[in-house]
C-alpha cells in the first residue's frame, strides 16, 4: 500500500488523486500500533515529493490553496519545518558548491584572498590617512596659549609621529628578514639621508598646505607630479622620454590647473591660496627626488643587497634624527605637549595617522611584491578618486562641474598610462614565452642531430 502511494504521489500532479493517497492512508493508520508516527513521516515525505515536483517542471497548485485537506491540526508548523529544512539545505548546497569550487582550482581562491587583503589595507591605511591629515590640519579646536585660532600647531610633529612608528616597524621587519637589524646593510646610513631630507621636506609641506588649499585640490595637484618625475630624471640619471609622456604631463597640468582654478573656496583669498600652492609646488618636487634617489640607491648597491624594508628602515633612521632636530630648534616640543593636555583626542589622532601611514607602507610593498606596480598604481588612483569624495562629504568641500572636468582629464590620463603599462607588461611577456619556445626547439633539434650523429658514427 506505502509502494502504491509513493508511485502515485510522483507521477500524478491532480489534486484529485492526492486527495485520494490522502484518504488511503489516513484508513491505512488506523490499523497501524504506531499510526500516528507513521502517519507524521509519510505527510512529511509526501510534502517533500511535492515539492521536489513543483521546484522541477511544475507550479504549486496544491500548496497554495487549499484543496488538500487538513492532515493533523498542527499543518501550519510542519509546513515551517520544512521550509527552514528546505533554507538549511540550500545553505548546505551552496557550501558545498564553494568547497568544489576551491578543490577545482585552489590558486584562484588563493590568488583573490591576496588581492582582497591588498586591496582592503591600502584602501583602509590610506584613506584614513588622508582624513586625518586634514582632520587634525583644518579643524579648530580648544584653543591654547600657544595656538589662540585652535590650529593644530605643529605639521613638523605630524611627520616625527609618523616617522617614529615606521622606524619600528621597518626594525621588526628587517629584524626578521635578515636576523640583524644594521648588521647585514650593504648601503650605509648615510647614502639614504639626502632621501630622508626630501622625504621629511615633502611630508612637511603636504601638512602645512592644508591650511591653505582644500585636501580634493592637494589630492589632484599630486597627480601632476609626472613633470617633476621626468625632470629629476633627466638631471640625476640622464633619463630620456618619448613624446607621448610629454604630452601626457602637458594634459595631466592642464586638468590640475583647471581643477585648482575652480575649486577653490571662496572664503579664502588669492594670496592664501598662492601659498597653498608653493607648498604643494615643494612637496611634489621633493617627493620626486626622494623616488629618484632610492632608485639610484638600488642601482649603486644592487637591488639584491637593499630589499624594501632596509630602505624604509634606513631613509626613516634619516628621518626621524631630522625631524627630532627640527622640532627642538623650533620649540614645537612644548606648543604640541600644551595642546595635547587641552585637546587629548588630537593625541588619538596622531597616533591613527602614524599607525595607517605604517600599515599603508606594508601593504605598498605587499601589493608590488604579489601584483607588481601597474595593480598597485590603479588601486592608489581610485583611493585618490575615492577620497577627493569623502574630503568633500565629511568638510563640505564644493566642487564645481569644470572642477570636475579638470579631475576627469587627470584621472583619465592616469588610468591611459596605465593601460599603456599593461599592454608593454603583456608583450614582454609574450615576447619572453615565444623566445623560451623558440630556444627549446632550437635545443630539441640539437639534440636529435646529436642522437643521429651519434648513431651514424
Amino acid at each position: 500500500m506505502r509502494k502504491s502511494l509513493r508511485s502515485r504521489a510522483t507521477t500524478t500532479s491532480t489534486t484529485t488523486n492526492n486527495h485520494n493517497n490522502i484518504s488511503a492512508q489516513s484508513d491505512m493508520s488506523q490499523h497501524s500500533p504506531d499510526a500516528s508516527m507513521k502517519k507524521e513521516a509519510q505527510d512529511l515525505e509526501f510534502r517533500n515529493i511535492t515539492d521536489s515536483l513543483s521546484s522541477s517542471n511544475e507550479s504549486r497548485p496544491f500548496l497554495a490553496n487549499d484543496d488538500i485537506p487538513s492532515m493533523e491540526s498542527g499543518r501550519v508548523g510542519k509546513s515551517n519545518n520544512v521550509a527552514a529544512s528546505s533554507s538549511s539545505s540550500s545553505s548546505t548546497f551552496a557550501f558545498f558548491g564553494v568547497a568544489k569550487a576551491w578543490s577545482e582550482n585552489p590558486e584562484f581562491f588563493r590568488q583573490a584572498a591576496k588581492f582582497a587583503f591588498a586591496f582592503t589595507g591600502l584602501l583602509v591605511s590610506y584613506l584614513t590617512w588622508g582624513y586625518m591629515q586634514e582632520l587634525i590640519m583644518t579643524t579648530k579646536f580648544e584653543p591654547t596659549q600657544h595656538s589662540p585660532d585652535g590650529r593644530f600647531p605643529s605639521a613638523a610633529f605630524c611627520v616625527f609621529s609618523n616617522r617614529f612608528l615606521a622606524i619600528l616597524v621597518a626594525m621588526i621587519s628587517v629584524k626578521l628578514r635578515h636576523g640583524s637589524v644594521f648588521a647585514n646593510n650593504v648601503a650605509p646610513l648615510h647614502a639614504f639621508t639626502p632621501c630622508a631630507l626630501s622625504n621629511t621636506m615633502s611630508s612637511w609641506s603636504q601638512y602645512a598646505s592644508l591650511r591653505y588649499v582644500s585636501f580634493p585640490v592637494q589630492t589632484v595637484f599630486k597627480s601632476s607630479k609626472i613633470i617633476p618625475v621626468m625632470i629629476m630624471g633627466k638631471i640625476l640619471k640622464g633619463s630620456t622620454y618619448p613624446k607621448s609622456q610629454y604630452i601626457e604631463a602637458l594634459l595631466i597640468t592642464i586638468g590640475v590647473a583647471i581643477f585648482s582654478l575652480f575649486a577653490q573656496e571662496s572664503k579664502r583669498d588669492s594670496s592664501t591660496e598662492i601659498i597653498g600652492l608653493i607648498f604643494m609646488v615643494m612637496y611634489i618636487t621633493f617627493d620626486c627626488f626622494t623616488s629618484q634617489w632610492q632608485d639610484k640607491i638600488y642601482v649603486t648597491y644592487g637591488r639584491q643587497n637593499v630589499d624594501p624594508y632596509q630602505m624604509m628602515l634606513g631613509v626613516n633612521t634619516s628621518a626621524i634624527c631630522i625631524t627630532t632636530a627640527g622640532l627642538l630648534f623650533s620649540g614645537d616640543f612644548p606648543k604640541v605637549w600644551e595642546f595635547f593636555l587641552v585637546n587629548p583626542n588630537v593625541l588619538i589622532y596622531n597616533v591613527i595617522t602614524a599607525i595607517t601611514s605604517a600599515s599603508g607602507q606594508l601593504c605598498i610593498y605587499y601589493t608590488i611584491k604579489e601584483f607588481g606596480p601597474i595593480v598597485f598604481t590603479i588601486i592608489m588612483t581610485v583611493r585618490q578618486m575615492i577620497s577627493i569624495c569623502i574630503s568633500a562629504y565629511k568638510f563640505g568641500h564644493e566642487i564645481s562641474a569644470k572642477a570636475i572636468c579638470g579631475a576627469v582629464i587627470v584621472f583619465g590620463v592616469l588610468f591611459y598610462q596605465i593601460r599603456n603599462k599593461y599592454l608593454a607588461k603583456k608583450k614582454k611577456d609574450a615576447d619572453a614565452r615565444n623566445a623560451s619556445n623558440i630556444s627549446g626547439a632550437t635545443n630539441g633539434r640539437g639534440i636529435q642531430m646529436t642522437a643521429k650523429g651519434s648513431i651514424l658514427a
